[in-house]
């Protein structure tokens, strides 16, 4: 009896992959390259030399104020964002709307979470700036003058308040699915036992919902504290966030130490990536559970 060997079929070179070539090389160039180039500037000094000095400049009073006020703005506007938006998206999902309305939101939610930056700034300006449409409406009508209340909008509030208009339709979009992904079996199965809506959402849907508004809170912080153009066309340099720092130091090395910049823009790297690596890991188990 001969022993006979069959051969392997030979894999036939596919030209596919080059669908996603022009995503790979723009991924390189603009991503992976330029922050290899941080990650080597940030442990060079003025000398030339390799240095840990960079990193430990990050602890300074003004750099770690600049973080803490960034992380501020970014986590209120995130979580406010994301509560916000998930009270809309459950209203408008589970709450039957009309149809027709449902989809003029999420349309509006498309295009409102992609207007940012100098025209966003500007619209706050117009209409809550100190000569800005509602101001001048709470004051003349109702006798209400919102600046000697103590609102400012070139302070912390204000800028959360102007990230809250992408935020929020930012939040909408990502959770709608995760709402959708609610079976009605189960709101029908728990009310034919005797549970009321409260308690539906109690015990069965917020728990289901809670990996996925987690992932999303933590997307919504990347957003936030990467933002720049909003932040510099509303407050300018009034306000010590690391965006407005590190553009700063880009055009006039505002620090006197090109080294320094580059750790200041690794240090936001690193918390940007932390925070959506953990938006994945979260978005991945959460889809696990919804299947």
């Amino acid at each position: 009896m001969t022993d006979v060997i069959a051969a392997k079929p030979r894999r036939r070179f596919s030209w596919e992959f080059l669908g996603v070539a022009p995503f790979i090389l723009f991924g390189l160039m603009f991503l992976v390259l330029p922050t290899l180039y941080l990650l080597g500037g940030a442990f060079i000094g003025r000398d030339g030399e390799f240095t840990f000095d960079n990193i430990l400049g990050l602890f300074t009073d003004q750099i770690m104020a600049a973080y803490w006020i960034s992380i501020r703005v970014a986590g209120a506007s995130s979580i406010i964002g994301a509560l916000a938006g998930l009270a809309i998206a459950l209203a408008i999902i589970r709450g039957r709307l009309p149809a027709p309305l449902r989809s003029a939101i999420m349309t509006f939610s498309g295009v409102a979470s992609n207007f940012a930056g100098v025209p966003l700034a500007f619209a706050f300006i117009a209409t809550l700036g100190r000569l800005g449409l509602v101001t001048i409406i709470a004051k003349t009508v109702f006798g209400i003058d919102i600046y000697r209340a103590g609102f400012n909008l070139l302070s912390f509030w204000g800028l959360t308040l102007t990230y809250l208009y992408f935020q929020i339709p930012l939040m909408i979009l990502i959770i709608a699915p995760a709402i959708d992904g609610l079976k009605k079996e189960w709101s029908e199965a728990a009310a034919s036992l005797g549970a009321q809506p409260w308690q539906f959402w109690r015990y069965i849907g917020l728990p289901i919902l809670w990996p996925s508004f987690l992932g999303t809170v933590s997307l919504l912080f990347a957003n936030a504290f990467g933002a720049i153009a909003t932040a510099y066309g509303l407050t300018g340099s009034s306000l010590n966030i690391v965006p407005i720092l590190l553009y700063a130091q880009i055009r006039g090395d505002a620090l006197q130490n090109p080294g320094l910049g580059a750790a200041l823009a690794l240090g936001m790297v690193v918390i940007t990536a932390l925070a959506n690596v953990l938006y994945l890991v979260i978005s991945a188990r959460a889809e696990r559970w919804m299947k």
